[in-house]
């Protein structure tokens, strides 16, 4: 007799909450359970993701600006809660996670109100402030870190390691050997600044790679995310130099790029993070300075320390020292290959099946034979009326 659970999944709209949750919702999908993803307007525009779940746009306040902001929000939260105790009166979850972002808390309340097991993922290295909000009341706590800022030891019994879930494209990549390298070959530099690109790598990194050496200048091709306003200005930079320059404000096929890159050079986001070390690239990366909680210098930690990658200050991110760091990686016999090596030893690849493990040892009262067919439509928009809040 097969059982098939329902579990419901809630992100904020950006891709470093939209990925984890979406390599969740496919491993779980894949065991034969039922999902369904709880996000904001922005998550449900992001393409290619969630193409086998129900998707449901949910109000999510923000608790942030003056009190007249915080009375705003929590109504939008409280309408929020309320849409997502009528979802689960017709889904019937088993389990309730949260993936972070604002998105997230209206649907792990109505989870808390209606009695529902519950867990939160955290992908960076300093509990989010939703993850933080919960954390005391929530059934479980995931991490992607061995080490969590803002997360007190009081909760260690219901802390789990399961590192940070990535695609499948990233995934099948640690398989693939390093790509070759010698001193005559191509040296392929892929430059990615997040999903809007950063101007600072932007104005920084073509003038850095200007300042190596001729010998290793010459033999660069460079793949780089740049924002729009600031992509003809790179462009004429690279020709100025004679670097081949493949440049575009999105990067759609990352895992294809990521694939043949011997470096890449971009900032600390929890998501970055994961796939670097899942697939092995060496890296140097610069934390957002502006990160919440400045969240970014604490997820390069570990990666750091591993010796596959190094860390530059944005405040130090000048051409001078990426060409400084540069040379010290890319002209040491080995010493890529090497860098390659340690950056896949902290990855953790499992990480979406440890969390559809954990999710499963939350959830209760598995449903049989599972009474609504995969087929069966969910509606798109709730109803309010008569629905407590």
């Amino acid at each position: 007799m097969s059982i098939s659970r329902h579990f419901v999944l809630a992100a904020g709209g950006t891709g470093g909450h939209m990925v984890p949750a979406h390599a969740v919702a496919e491993e779980l999908i894949a065991r034969g359970h039922r999902v369904a993803l709880v996000t904001d307007e922005r998550g449900a525009k992001i393409p290619n993701l969630f193409k086998n779940a129900q998707v449901h746009v949910l109000p999510a306040g923000r608790l942030t600006g003056n009190p007249r902001g915080w009375v705003k929000g929590i109504k939008a939260i409280l309408e929020g809660r309320a849409m997502a105790r009528r979802l689960y009166e017709t889904f019937e979850p088993t389990a309730v996670v949260g993936f972070g972002g604002y998105p997230a808390l209206p649907a792990l309340l109505a989870a808390l109100k209606d009695g529902i097991p519950t867990a939160v993922h955290e992908q960076n290295a300093v509990l989010g402030r939703v993850n933080r909000l919960l954390a005391r009341k929530v059934s479980a706590i995931a991490t992607a870190y061995p080490v969590v800022e803002r997360l007190p030891d009081r909760f260690a019994e219901k802390v789990h390691l399961v590192g940070n879930p990535v695609r499948e494209e990233v995934l099948a990549l640690r398989d693939e050997e390093f790509p070759a390298l010698t001193d005559e070959s191509v040296f392929r530099v892929l430059v990615t600044g997040g999903s809007q690109g950063a101007t600072v790598l932007s104005s920084v990194v073509p003038s850095g790679l200007a300042l190596l050496p001729l010998s290793l200048r010459r033999r660069l091709q460079v793949t780089q995310q740049c924002r729009e306003e600031d992509i003809e200005k790179v462009r004429a930079t690279y020709a100025e130099m004679e670097i081949p320059a493949d440049l575009s404000t999105y990067i759609s096929d990352m895992p294809e790029k990521l694939s043949w890159a011997h470096l890449v050079i971009g900032r600390a986001g929890a998501s970055t993070l994961a796939e670097l070390t899942t697939a092995g690239r060496p890296a140097i990366l610069v934390p957002l300075p502006s990160a919440m909680d400045d969240h970014q210098t604490a997820n390069v930690r570990e990666m750091v320390a591993c010796g596959g990658a190094r860390s530059i200050p944005q405040s130090q991110f000048t051409p001078v020292e990426l060409a400084k760091q540069m040379q010290k990686m890319a002209m040491e016999p080995g010493a890529m290959q090497n860098a390659a090596r340690r950056a896949r030893s902290c990855g953790r690849p499992n990480a979406a099946r440890d969390m559809a493990d954990l999710l499963e040892s939350i959830g209760y009262a598995p449903i049989m034979n599972d009474p609504l067919p995969v087929s069966s439509p969910m509606p798109t928009s709730l109803n309010l009326q008569g629905v407590p809040a």
